[in-house]
């Protein structure tokens, strides 16, 4: 299974959930946990996904879905899970 994490931050409006979940399923990507808060009016979430069945690149996916972020005000990160560990392991 090739997991990813996504992490989405920015001032709460409505529909940021739906559009980033549409583009995850259209693009063949499961969502495995999703966490989301709310705090005075800035949105946060974190999200491992799944992206076996994608069939574009890491690179894309990260690309368009940063594409999305600016589109709805919010920005949006991806990093593969390794790295993600590495990097808070220490």
């Amino acid at each position: 299974m090739k997991r990813t994490i996504i992490t989405v931050v920015g001032k709460d409006t409505v529909g940021i959930i739906a559009k980033v979940c549409t583009y995850l399923a259209e693009n063949g990507i499961n969502i495995l946990d999703i966490s989301q808060t709310i705090v005075q009016g800035y949105f946060n979430m974190m999200m491992i996904v799944d992206t076996n069945q994608m069939q574009k690149t890491f690179g894309d996916m990260a690309d368009e879905l940063a594409v999305l972020g600016e589109e709805i005000g919010v920005v949006i990160k991806c990093q593969k899970e390794e790295i993600f560990d590495k990097m808070h392991r220490i």
